[in-house]
């Protein structure tokens, strides 16, 4: 796993992950470029299905095994976990 491309919420998440194939981490997947089919096939792999062409951040429910593979990735930038935001008054 390239831990260069997590940010540092997701490598503290992933310390926890109960089972490696368990699709627990909503992510931002950024990535360099608009995909190239290669690319697409892989992310496909990870359930990620609503791919649009030409875009370079996609939203995915993935799990550990899948963080680890992407993060190996050249065309991946980096991945950030998702977390809820509150509204400030």
């Amino acid at each position: 796993m390239n831990y260069q491309k997590l940010d540092a919420s997701l490598a503290m998440a992933i310390k926890d992950a109960p089972e490696p194939e368990t699709p627990n981490f909503v992510v931002f997947i950024h990535t360099h470029s608009p995909l190239e089919p290669d690319a697409i096939a892989i992310l496909r792999n990870t359930t990620l299905n609503n791919i649009i062409e030409g875009e370079k951040i996609f939203t995915a429910t993935i799990s550990l095994n899948s963080i680890s593979q992407l993060s190996e990735q050249t065309w991946v930038k980096y991945l950030n976990l998702s977390r809820k935001l509150s509204l400030v008054n």
